[in-house]
This record gives structure tokens, sequence and C-alpha cells, in this order.
């Protein structure tokens, strides 16, 4: 009974060995056009976002993690690089004067990984292009355009700090997390930022001599309370200086230079009440 199955599934497929053929080209064709479709791969750092066609539209509540995914072929997964990203950016901006300044800048963001689903939904894959770097240039227009060019060039009072922190405020509310917004560079026309520079240095240099003029002023005012000082002891000394005393402290360093066994000071008094004579070591009155 088997061999007679057998040997009629050999006349079965012998008959029909160019439809098997065809059959199994057809397929592995098809099967190779639609594996990139079913087989989805999703690399370290990266999240899926799946598109039911038939159905559901797109899956807001689950992002799809790092790995390997069967999908039905009608089905899409959107990929997202979910790392941090560094894009860079430049612009013009007109201030409170109707002058230019050129901005450089680097913007480090990266996507909010649970609210992919919403991303994908609300904005789309190209989400730096339309909300990310359109909003930071909204703020910083609006801000900026409110200030002298001097203001934002010398970054006076922190205003230009100020106003990257605007920035990195309302970004953030869009799904995407800013980390930092970076100010690669600042120009100003050729005109102005020589004078602005100019003026700098005048200032710099005016600050300098009025320290040096304080300075001067302190030490004037130290010496003259030190002159005062001054005459404040000499006058108090004038008013308790008699003859007396002076002879008493006159015969007091005497006696100590002659109790002194190394002492070679010759003293000669002066007058009749003058001091006496020390010679080396002995001791000599008035003659």
């Amino acid at each position: 009974m088997f061999v007679e199955r057998y040997q009629k599934f050999r006349s079965w497929v012998a008959e029909n060995t160019p439809g098997l053929i065809v059959f199994g080209l057809t397929f592995t064709l098809i099967f190779a056009v639609l594996w990139p479709r079913i087989v989805i791969s999703i690399s370290p750092g990266e999240g899926g976002v799946l598109y039911k066609r038939l159905f559901v539209g797109t899956v807001v509540d689950y992002v799809y993690p790092e790995g390997l995914h069967v999908l039905w072929p009608w089905n899409q997964m959107y990929i997202y690089d979910s790392r941090v990203q560094l894009v860079m950016h430049e612009f013009d901006v007109l201030t409170n004067k109707g002058l230019p300044i050129h901005l450089r800048i680097a913007v480090r963001f990266h996507p909010e990984y649970e609210l992919l689903g919403v991303l994908h939904q609300q904005v789309g894959p190209d989400y730096v292009h339309k909300i990310i770097l359109p909003q930071i240039e909204s703020v910083l227009r609006k801000n900026i355009g409110q200030h002298n060019p001097e203001d934002i060039y010398t970054n006076k009072e922190g205003i230009l700090s100020r106003i990257i922190v605007l920035a990195l405020e309302e970004t953030g509310r869009k799904y995407v997390r800013i980390d930092d917004i970076i100010i690669r560079s600042l120009e100003l026309p050729e005109p102005v930022r020589k004078a602005i520079e100019e003026k700098l240095v005048y200032e710099q240099q005016y600050q300098a001599y009025d320290f040096r003029l304080k300075k001067e002023k302190q030490e004037a005012e130290r010496k003259r309370i030190e002159a005062g000082g001054i005459r404040d002891y000499q006058a108090i000394i004038s008013a308790t200086l008699n003859e007396q005393l002076i002879l008493w402290q006159g015969v007091e360093a005497t006696l100590q230079l002659a109790q002194s066994p190394n002492s070679k000071v010759v003293v000669v008094g002066a007058g009749k009440n003058g001091l006496p004579i020390i010679l080396g070591d002995k001791f000599l009155g008035d003659k």
C-alpha cells in the first residue's frame, strides 16, 4: 500500500515538475521581496513604532524594543534613534535696532522613548526640522529682538544665558528632551563688532585708571592719618617732658651701661649737672 502511494506521488511529481519549479521560484522570490517587511531588526539604542495598516493604525501605547520582530507584510515598522543626538544649525536674528546677528548653534537632544508612538503619529520622523529647530529659532528671535546688539554680544547680565534656558524649556514640551543648546559663534556686522570691542577696551582702561586713582587716594589718607598720629604723639611728649625727667632717664641709661661687663662706651657729661663719664668698665664722677 505504501509503495503504491509512493509510486503515485513520484508519478505526480514527474508530471508536474515544471509547475513545481515555477511555484518554488515564485515563492522564493516573494519571500525574498517581503523579507525586509516581515522580519524587522531593531538595533541598540533604537525603538520601533508599529503601523497596523488594516485596523489600529499607529500603535502609540507600546514601543518595540531592541531585537528581532516578525510582522505581517501589510504592517510597517518605523524605527527611531532614541540615543543622544547632535544637530548643527545657523540662522540670522535681528536685534531691537535692526542689526543682524548671525548665530551658529549646536543642539543636543534625544526623543522621549515612551512617547515615540505619539511623536510618530503627531510629527513624524522629520521631527528635528519640524519642531526642534523651528521652536528654538522662534524663542531666540523673539527674545534677542528685545535687546541691544552690544548686550547680546557681551552677554550682559547673563541675557543670552537666560534666553537659552527659555528655549530649552519651550522646546522640551514637544515629545523631545533638549539636553543643551550651545552657542558656537555669534557674529555681528564688522563695523558694529569693532565699535563694541573698542568701547570695551576704553571701559577697561577707564576702570584701571579709576582703580589707580582710588589707590592713591587711600595712600594719601593713610599718610594723613599717620602724620596726625605722629603730631599727637609729639604733643603728648612735649607736655610731659622737663629737665628733671630727661636727667633721670639719662642716669638710668648710664647705670645700665656701667653695669655691663663688656661696656666700652665713653659717655661725656655736659655742664655741671651733666652725666658721669664711663671709660671701659670704670665709673667716674664729674670733675
